[in-house]
């Protein structure tokens, strides 16, 4: 199967020269998680990037920029430009492979240079709905390393832990039970938040201050281990949640799956 046949066509870009309130304000009325970049070259928009919710969190909760206001944050200043792009007509599985390998979310498509799509790691959720995937349960790809806060830590060490493990959300917990999770876009709109919010001169001490647990969502939906892919699957496309807490018989949390456990199943299952 050729990647066209997956990839997002309707593909929403931003301009390099606005600013990263513009950029979240685009993320969370279309629900994106990354969005390419463009410059206007004699009217014609040309790739030259790609933002992430991620990439918006680390850079406003880096110290290296201060007290520098989020509208003074150009996309071009925060989008990684060392971009990786895929043709259209490469096959599905080359392409896991260099999300899987590269750890990134989204691909833009190209055909003779210019771009006609992008796909993310959700546009491949699709696949997992075929009779092959439904003798696999939650429990046979999820991973039991998880990576998780304590509710009353600091946002900035929510950040540094993302950025370190390079995932994308993290369990809180509040006397070793599950309390909440936390996301690269709850910490980039909380950081967004502080700098409108907060006088330049007291913004670098006060950070430190701001704490995970005021900005996780608590109303956390978790899977059974004994659910099945297809099941999974569904899941992920009616909520749009990518990431969810595995529990056992007993709801106690054993693991978590994400969109990137079932693209290394999918990579797996399509190169047999």
């Amino acid at each position: 199967m050729k990647i066209k046949n997956i990839m997002s066509e309707n593909v929403v870009s931003i301009d390099k020269n606005l600013n990263i309130c513009d950029c979240l304000r685009m993320m969370y009325k279309d629900n994106l998680s990354r969005i390419p970049v463009t410059s206007t070259n004699e009217n014609k928009k040309v790739l030259v990037g790609i933002i992430s919710e991620k990439d918006i969190a680390n850079k406003l909760g880096s110290a290296k920029y201060g007290n520098m206001a989020p509208s003074h944050f150009h996309v071009s200043t925060v989008m990684v430009k060392d971009l990786i792009t895929v043709d259209e007509d490469d096959d599905v599985t080359e392409v896991a492979k260099i999300l899987i390998e590269k750890n990134i979310g989204a691909i833009p498509v190209l055909s003779d240079g210019e771009m006609v799509g992008i796909v993310t790691k959700s546009d491949f959720i699709y696949l997992c709905k075929a009779k092959a995937y439904e003798k696999i349960s939650v429990k046979d790809i999820m991973t039991t390393d998880i990576i998780s806060i304590s509710a009353e830590d600091r946002l900035v060490h929510a950040r540094k832990v993302i950025m370190d493990s390079g995932v994308g959300r993290l369990l809180l917990t509040e006397d070793n039970e599950l309390a909440g999770i936390i996301t690269s876009k709850d910490i980039a709109k909380a950081f967004v938040s502080f700098r409108k919010h907060t006088p330049d001169k007291y913004q670098s001490s006060q950070i430190k201050e701001l704490i995970a647990g005021d900005y996780m969502s608590t109303n956390v939906e978790t899977i059974s281990q004994y659910a099945s892919i297809p099941q999974l699957a569904d899941a992920m496309l009616e909520t749009g949640y990518n990431g969810y807490p595995v529990v056992d018989d007993e709801d106690q949390i054993i693991g978590i799956v994400t969109q990137s456990d079932l693209l290394k199943l999918i990579y797996e299952m399509e190169t047999q």
